[in-house]
């Protein structure tokens, strides 16, 4: 049912039976909705590209930075309220024709509809990746890290056609994802929430606005201990402080490079670093986080290395991103490439094989049983759903949101079509007229797409309903390094044509389904969506161009002057991927070559894992129920950002997601309804706020406070963590047993 507005203008929908089955929507998002609302504005256009301009200049300047800095499209939702209205108040209303369509400077009030278009620019500047766009890394490692020769235009054509691949598909599955209302996109409620509280009056003491102003308020005055004054309290480990000389003990209680037993943090920027914030998480997805965190961290890992010693654990450390000699020590990379840019055997041999640490190696095997389980997860459980919703896609009856939506002109198909053919062309014009820069034939570049496309949709059910994304990364390396060993820009550049078309697809599709809930029409939506994805693409490749050329020795830990931020900590573990499964290949260190054949059992592990769940569910009916909620590309792929993330990451976020979305949900509901997602912006956008203040205002011009809080380069004063314990290894600055 839906009723209009005696001035016409706003649209209701009645009706229990047909809103949302899921009661955080039901609870968070409005079933009104006013077509009348502009959102063409003059306004939308001038604050969204300079947003997207911004954000994109400065996540990928940080990028490259030891502490980096990334800042989310909610600073600039924050930001983006007061210029508009701003602009609402000083621009001329003066109408003129543009296209034979009347249009005007300043139509009205500024508007929340303008404003989700704002928010979708800018999270095109915050593109996926470490502060930028994610092919931005192949340019890094090229550059800096082996230290050979790419040109601009094909770094500018590899990141744009990386970022737009996904899109044409995306749309193609929107009817599946998008539309359906048990797929629910839990981060979109956040933005959601948050709009509202930015553009909703209430007739409350404490409105959603007021709250999220002093919440901010207090999240920034608050970073300014752990972010400046006492960056221990971002790490507090007291295990190390009590056990200063102990080896093990520093590894138990470590926050950052150990078990973290005792650890805890005061910093949100901790908490929501490397897995978003816990307050967006539904409560089944933080319990099976939190279970596969336990089982692999609690119970798998220390069993391997104190009691089996496995894969000769103890000769390395426990916690550890690098790669290793037999002996302990680094491994030289730069002394295995030829002139080709190739591995040369004879060196390699020379040299002798790569070693991983225990954790390294595991995290490598948990990665080969999520993407397994992703396939047989989505086939068992909503396989026999999307084939019938397929089949009957246009019979089905609406919900109220998609029947609201249903007054907008859809996009036609042509459009998704036409941008995936010409994104397709571009793609293979790089694979074959610039080939020798980027290693990458034809060929395989139409297998990453295939294999990008098979994924696009179970991934985008699993994120839909559970908000974690399992990636492509480590399977799309193995292939490519199964096929072409031994190059390893060929194997990182079909890492991100697979991985990156697959996430930056289901982004697109995340930025719909917010639109779905703000009533945006959906041309509007694309378009935005794809002219920030290009602006965005070319400003990170000219951020990162000019200071891969301007800054010495950028990247490279041994030759930077004492102190130097210039350390890109997200590109090296993008170039230990790229040595481990593209120069020297999965054979020589997953295969009979090498030490970790056994690791390929756990794609096994992961295919048949929820057939196990389906089975027992369906053999044990009266605790079906909660059977059913383990979701295994969950559990399994819990601790998938691990490195660079630490053990305090998860602890700390598992803690606060449960005290939120479990008590807090279940015993204060108004509360949670009204302030719980708009809690959670004010905390992210006032840390990354007084962030960038900090930086700009002190940390660039070398204002620093010197005392024991601050002084150590280990923030939880746990050096001796990074050390082996195996008898008779050197490692510099760690004792030898």
């Amino acid at each position: 049912m839906e009723v209009e507005h005696p001035g016409g203008r706003l649209v209701a929908a009645g009706g229990e039976d047909d809103n949302s089955p899921v009661e955080q929507v039901r609870l968070t998002v409005p079933t009104t909705d006013d077509p009348s609302l502009p959102v063409w504005t003059f306004r939308m256009w001038t604050i969204g590209l300079i947003s997207c301009t911004m954000l994109s200049y400065i996540n990928q300047f940080f990028s490259y930075r030891s502490e980096p800095i990334v800042i989310s499209q909610i600073t600039i939702q924050v930001a983006a309220l007061p210029i508009g209205h701003f602009l609402a108040r000083v621009l001329p209303e003066r109408k003129f024709r543009v296209f034979g369509r009347e249009c005007s400077l300043n139509p009205g009030p500024f508007n929340v509809k303008e404003h989700v278009l704002i928010s979708i620019f800018a999270n095109a500047g915050a593109a996926f990746g470490n502060g930028g766009a994610y092919a931005i890394d192949i340019i890094n490692i090229v550059k800096a890290f082996y230290r050979r020769n790419i040109s601009f235009p094909t770094g500018l054509l590899l990141v744009i056609t990386t970022q737009v691949l996904g899109y044409g598909w995306a749309g193609l599955m929107r009817k599946y994802v998008v539309e359906p209302a048990h797929m629910w996109w839990p981060t979109s409620l956040v933005q959601v929430s948050l709009l509202r509280a930015l553009h909703e009056k209430e007739n409350l003491r404490m409105t959603r606005a007021k709250f999220f102003l002093i919440a901010l308020i207090c999240s920034a005055a608050w970073y300014v201990v752990p972010g400046y004054l006492f960056p221990t309290l971002s790490a507090v480990s007291w295990v190390c402080w009590a056990f200063p000389k102990s080896v093990t003990m520093q590894q138990v209680g470590s926050g950052m490079r150990g078990l973290g037993i005792g650890a805890f943090t005061m910093d949100w920027a901790t908490v929501v670093s490397f897995l978003g914030s816990p307050l967006v998480y539904p409560f089944f997805a933080i319990v099976n986080v939190w279970f596969g965190f336990v089982l692999f961290v609690y119970i798998m890992l220390p069993i391997a290395y104190w009691g089996l010693n496995l894969y000769r654990a103890s000769t390395y450390p426990l916690f550890s991103n690098e790669l290793y000699d037999r002996a302990g020590q680094e491994y030289d990379i730069r002394a295995i490439v030829n002139d080709r840019f190739e591995l040369d055997p004879v060196a390699y041999a020379k040299q002798g094989k790569i070693h991983l640490s225990l954790f390294f190696a595991v995290t490598y095997g948990l990665g080969f049983a999520t993407i397994a389980s992703t396939v047989s997860h989505v086939a068992i459980f909503y396989g026999k759903e999307m084939y019938s919703r397929y089949k009957q896609a246009y019979r089905e009856k609406p919900d109220v949101h998609t029947r609201l939506m249903r007054r907008y002109d859809d996009i036609p198909n042509w459009w998704f079509y036409g941008m995936l053919a010409v994104a397709m062309a571009a793609a293979l014009v790089l694979c074959t007229v610039f080939k020798d820069e980027i290693q990458l034939p034809w060929w395989a570049l139409l297998c990453a797409m295939a294999m990008a496309f098979f994924f696009t949709l179970p991934i985008s059910v699993i994120t839909a309903t559970t908000n974690s994304t399992p990636g492509l990364n480590i399977i799309t390396e193995y292939i490519m390094g199964l096929v072409m060993p031994g190059k390893p820009i060929a194997n990182v550049c079909f890492k991100v044509y697979g991985y990156i078309s697959m996430s930056q697809a289901v982004s697109f599709l995340t930025d719909f389904k917010l639109g779905h809930y703000m009533k945006i029409p959906p041309r509007s939506m694309f378009l935005v969506q794809f002219i920030g994805t290009l602006v965005a693409g070319t400003v990170n490749m000219s951020v990162a161009w000019w200071l891969l050329t301007t800054v010495p020795h950028i990247c490279d830990k041994k030759h930077l002057p004492d102190g130097s931020p210039w350390t890109c900590p997200g590109s090296h573990v993008f170039f230990d991927a790229s040595v481990i499964w593209g120069l020297v290949g999965p054979r020589r260190i997953f295969g009979k070559l090498g030490y970790y054949g056994a690791l390929n059992w756990f794609f096994l592990v992961g295919l048949a894992g929820p057939v196990v769940v389906w089975a027992a569910a369906r053999l044990l009916p009266r605790h079906a129920g909660w059977i059913r909620l383990i979701n295994l590309p969950v559990l399994l792929g819990a601790t998938a950002n691990m490195p660079p993330a630490s053990t305090l990451n998860y602890t700390a976020w598992c803690s606060i997601g449960a005290v939120f979305n479990y008590l807090v949900f279940r015993r204060r509901k108004g509360w949670w309804q009204r302030y719980n997602y708009v809690l959670s912006a004010a905390m992210d956008a006032g840390v990354a706020i007084m962030g960038v203040l900090i930086f700009f205002c002190l940390s660039s011009r070398d204002i620093t406070i010197d005392w024991w809080g601050t002084r150590d380069i280990n923030i939880d004063h746990c050096e001796l963590s990074i050390c082996p314990t195996a008898k008779g290894v050197v490692v510099e600055g760690c004792p030898v047993f």
